[in-house]
C-alpha cells in the first residue's frame, strides 16, 4: 500500500491490458472456483468502513438482489478503464502518512490514498456508470507477507473479478495471491460476510479424485 512505484506499474499495466479479452468462466473448468463462497450470517464490519458508514449512511443501505453482471465487451472495457484510471492517477500512501491514524476510509484526496480509498473510488465510479452496487463488493484480504489489503470484488457471469491497486490486470479472484477474509454483503452495503476461501481444499479434492 505504501509503494509509490504503483504509478509506473499501473502505466505498464494499462498498456498491457489494452485489447485483453475478458476472463472466461472458470478457466480451469471447475465452476465451484469461479465464485467465492461466503457465510450465511454477517460478520464484523471493518472499523474503517463502520466509521465511513456513520459519516455517509446513504452509501451503506440495503441493496436489492442482483444476478451477476453479464460481462459484455462494453462492460469489460469499463472495468478496465476505471481500474486503470485510479491505478495511474492515485499514488498509494498509508493513512498514517496522510491522516496520522492507522485506519481512515475515505475517497482519495489530492491524488493520494491507501488501498481502501482506491476501492471506494472505483466502486463509486462504476455505480455512477450504471453497475448494480450489489455486484461491487469491498473485500478484505491478506497478502502473502501477512499484511492486510483491500480490493474490489466484482460479481460477473464470468466469476468474481478483482480490481486491485497493486495489480493493473483484472483477474479472477482465484488467480490472485491473496487469502480472502471477508467482504460486503450483497444484501446490505453496510454489512459484511465472511469469505470461505476453500480453494486449497477444492484443488486437493479434485486432485485426489483424479488418481
Amino acid at each position: 500500500m505504501k509503494n509509490k512505484s504503483i504509478l509506473i506499474s499501473g502505466l505498464v499495466a494499462l498498456i498491457a491490458s489494452i485489447g485483453t479479452a475478458a476472463p472466461t468462466l472458470a478457466q480451469d473448468g471447475r465452476l465451484e472456483l469461479a465464485y467465492a463462497e461466503v457465510s450465511a450470517g454477517t460478520t464484523s464490519i471493518p472499523v474503517g468502513h463502520m466509521e465511513f458508514c456513520q459519516k455517509r449512511p446513504y452509501e451503506c443501505q440495503p441493496m436489492a438482489a442482483a444476478a451477476p453482471a453479464a460481462l459484455n465487451d462494453n462492460l469489460w472495457r469499463q472495468l478496465q478503464d476505471v481500474n486503470n484510471h485510479y491505478n495511474t492517477t492515485i499514488t498509494a500512501v498509508s493513512d498514517d502518512e496522510l491522516y496520522g491514524t492507522e485506519e481512515f476510509w475515505t475517497y482519495p484526496t489530492s491524488g493520494y490514498g491507501d488501498c481502501e480509498d482506491f476501492v471506494l473510488a472505483k466502486r463509486a465510479a462504476l455505480i455512477e456508470g450504471g453497475w448494480n452496487p450489489a455486484n461491487l463488493l469491498i473485500s478484505v484480504v491478506k497478502q502473502p507477507n501477512g499484511e492486510g489489503h483491500a480490493v474490489l470484488m466484482v460479481r460477473t457471469d464470468r466469476g468474481d473479478l478483482v480490481l486491485d491497486n497493486q495489480e493493473g490486470l483484472i483477474k479472477l479472484w482465484t488467480d490472485t495471491p491473496y487469502a480472502y477474509i471477508k467482504r460486503q454483503s450483497q444484501a446490505h452495503a453496510g454489512q459484511w460476510v465472511d469469505i470461505l476461501d476453500g480453494r486449497d481444499e477444492i484443488v486437493t479434492a479434485t486432485a485426489t479424485a483424479g488418481h
